[in-house]
């Protein structure tokens, strides 16, 4: 298969927006394009393995093609084997890989909610619910934002998608009492030739102000505990109405345009308006004690 446009591993490296999987990233060839051996020499072992939630150690493997039987696809595999497939020059399953390391639990957390959604799916008629949470589900994991912050009213105005308030006359605090750090894979992808009109869906996290002096592989790992909560909790993840719109490139340092205040005169990005009911509470308090 051929890639779409050439690997580029440093300028990732130099990317605000790429920052999550920065620490992956350097582990990864500098000239050539990564593939399933790298990702599984990235894999820790032992104690330390990362594992699904039926406790098989994760390992990434080619992807399987034609019709298969139920166990063989994609996330009833990863379920059962800890087997991920993964496609060969592939961006999109190349970020899903880096993703996994980032996130470990959550992503655990979505492939044992999509699971048990298609078990119910084969043993009862019941379908409207349990598709809810699999919609909830992949749009998060293929264009999910973790959006922690520490102000309510910064994220009162991300509600209100007053874009304005938020990135232009409060956007020294973005960084240091709200931040933004992209979980989608699907995201990953799109920005590496990033457009206006891209937009992530946000989840707000609650958090305390020292969060933000915090290593950022201490944030991560706070965060993927939150969202591993939240994401294995059967009363969330019905509906994508959980997540907030977020226009990226709006996000302060994310783009050099948005240094001048006329850029958010578009209202074809940043909208005035919700086109929908926007998450109105946040996700949950991230607990203190795991900041250590």
């Amino acid at each position: 298969m051929k890639i779409d446009h050439p690997w580029q591993r440093d300028s990732m490296l130099e990317s605000f927006a790429f920052r999550p999987l920065h620490a992956h990233i350097a582990c990864l060839p500098a000239e050539d394009f990564p593939g399933l051996a790298d990702y599984n020499r990235l894999l820790p072992h032992g104690a330390d393995s990362m594992r699904v939630r039926n406790g098989k150690a994760l390992r990434f493997v080619a992807q399987d093609y034609g019709k298969l039987p139920f166990e063989a696809r994609y996330e009833p595999r990863c379920y059962l084997q800890g087997e991920v497939q993964t496609r060969e020059d592939n961006w999109h399953d190349l970020f899903n890989a880096l993703v996994w390391f980032a996130f470990p639990a959550a992503k655990r957390a979505i492939n044992a909610r999509h699971y048990a959604a298609l078990t119910s799916e084969r043993s009862d008629e019941g379908h409207s619910e349990r598709g809810a949470v699999r919609d909830m589900n992949t749009l998060f994991d293929e264009s999910g934002v973790v959006v922690p912050y520490a102000d309510d009213g910064l994220a009162e105005s991300l509600r209100a998608f007053d874009w304005r308030a938020l990135f232009w006359h409060r956007r020294a605090e973005i960084g240091c009492n709200m931040d933004f750090y992209l979980f989608g894979h699907g995201l990953y992808e799109k920005m590496l030739k990033p457009y206006v009109g891209l937009t992530g869906q946000g989840l707000l996290v609650k958090v305390e102000a020292g969060f933000f002096d915090l290593p950022l592989a201490q944030r991560l790992r706070q965060l993927d505990g939150v969202l591993e909560a939240y994401l294995e909790d059967a009363e969330h993840c019905k509906s994508t109405r959980e997540l907030t719109p977020v226009p990226l490139l709006g996000i302060p340092g994310w783009t050099e345009e948005n240094a001048q205040e006329s850029y958010y005169d578009n209202t074809d990005y940043f909208r005035p308006g919700r086109q929908r009911r926007a998450q109105s509470t946040p996700l949950m308090t991230a607990p203190s004690s795991v900041a250590g």
